[in-house]
C-alpha cells in the first residue's frame, strides 16, 4: 500500500495502547514460576517467553495430571490480576474522541488483546459504541502474535490485509501485523521504549495513537 491509498480498518491493541498500562508482567511470570517450581520439585527462573507461552512451555515439562492442575492454576492467577490491574487503569483520555472520529471518516474499528473479555469490559464497558468488534484470548483459537487472532477480527470488520492498519504498544504487535500482512503501526503509549519499537520497524511510529492517526489523516491516509 502506497501512501495516499485509504485505509478501511484500524485493529489495536488494548493495555498500553488504548488502556494506561497497569498489569505486571515480570510479576506475572515470577508468581507463574513459583507453580510451576512447586509441581517441578526446584526453582523455574522466568524465561524469554510471553507469559501464556511460557505456561504451555512449563506443562510440557509436567505429567498430564500436574499440567492440568498448573495451566488451570497459572490462569487462575493471570485473570485475578488482570482484574486487580482493570479495577486501578483507564482509558486515555484521547481514545473515546478518537474512536468517533475513525467511525465518522468511515474507518472499521476493532481490538485484539491478549486479556481476557472480563478485563476489557471493566476497563471500556461502552465499547460497543465505538467498536464493531472486541476478540478477546477467550474468543479465539490463538492469540497474537498468531496472525488469526488479527485475520479474524479483519473477517468481522469485512476487511482485507491490504486496507488495514494494526496499531500497538509492543513489538509482538508489529512482528502480528507482518505476519497478516498489515501495515503495522507502533504507539510509546505502554511500557516498551521508543528505541525498542524503533527496532521493530514499524510502518509509523507514534507516542501514541492520537498523534499517529492524527498524522495519518494529516497525510490522506482515511
Amino acid at each position: 500500500m502506497r501512501n495516499g491509498s485509504r485505509l478501511r480498518a484500524a485493529v489495536f491493541d488494548f493495555d498500553g495502547t488504548l488502556a494506561r498500562p497497569a498489569l505486571d508482567f515480570p510479576l506475572m511470570k515470577r508468581r507463574v514460576g513459583e507453580l510451576a517450581s512447586i509441581r517441578l520439585g526446584n526453582p523455574v527462573n522466568p524465561g524469554g517467553l510471553p507469559a501464556l507461552e511460557w505456561i504451555e512451555a512449563l506443562g510440557s515439562l509436567m505429567s498430564p495430571a500436574q499440567a492440568g492442575d498448573f495451566r488451570r492454576d497459572s490462569h487462575a492467577l493471570i485473570e485475578e490480576m488482570e482484574r486487580e490491574a482493570a479495577a486501578r487503569t483507564s482509558l486515555f483520555d484521547f481514545v473515546r474522541p478518537m474512536l468517533s472520529r475513525l467511525s465518522g471518516r468511515g474507518v472499521a474499528l476493532a481490538v485484539i488483546t491478549r486479556n481476557s473479555r472480563q478485563a476489557v469490559e471493566a476497563v471500556f464497558p461502552d465499547a460497543s459504541r465505538y467498536l464493531a468488534a472486541v476478540l478477546a484470548r477467550e474468543d479465539v483459537a490463538a492469540v497474537k502474535p498468531d496472525p488469526a487472532h488479527l485475520l479474524e477480527a479483519l473477517g468481522l470488520l469485512d476487511a482485507r490485509p491490504g486496507e488495514a492498519l494494526m496499531v500497538g504498544d509492543h513489538p509482538l504487535d508489529v512482528l502480528t501485523a507482518r505476519r497478516a500482512g498489515v501495515l503495522a503501526g507502533a504507539v510509546a503509549s505502554g511500557e516498551t521504549p521508543f528505541s525498542e519499537l524503533q527496532e521493530a520497524a514499524p510502518d509509523f511510529l507514534a507516542m501514541d495513537a492520537d498523534e499517529l492517526f492524527t498524522r495519518l489523516e494529516a497525510q490522506g491516509w482515511f
